[in-house]
């Protein structure tokens, strides 16, 4: 897939970005490489191949660092929504702001 100039005034237009034609270019060439990279990835054929937790349990034994799923901390709720303008069920109310 590769993006146009057009696309990238697109993306830059919606992140409000304002590029210069040298910016646009420039971005252009590294977001076609990206798109490049994701292409060459995506071909690699991986059935079979156990996820790794870390890069580098690919090179050698590494001890999961994983700790037990317990509760550590107390439940300060009321607390923090005590200055929240309106709150109903533990949830924070807030104004609809989209039609």
């Amino acid at each position: 897939m590769a993006l146009t100039h057009e696309d990238v005034r697109r993306i830059a237009d919606l992140a409000r970005l304002e590029l210069q034609p040298a910016e646009q270019a420039a971005l252009l060439g590294q977001l076609n490489g990206f798109f490049r990279i994701v292409e060459r990835m995506s071909a690699v054929d991986t059935r079979g191949v156990e996820p790794l937790y870390t890069p580098l349990s690919a090179l050698h034994e590494v001890a999961a660092p994983l700790r037990e799923d317990a509760v550590t901390e107390v439940d300060e709720r009321t607390a923090n929504q005590a200055s929240a303008p309106e709150v109903a069920a533990g949830l924070f109310l807030v104004p609809k702001v989209i039609e």
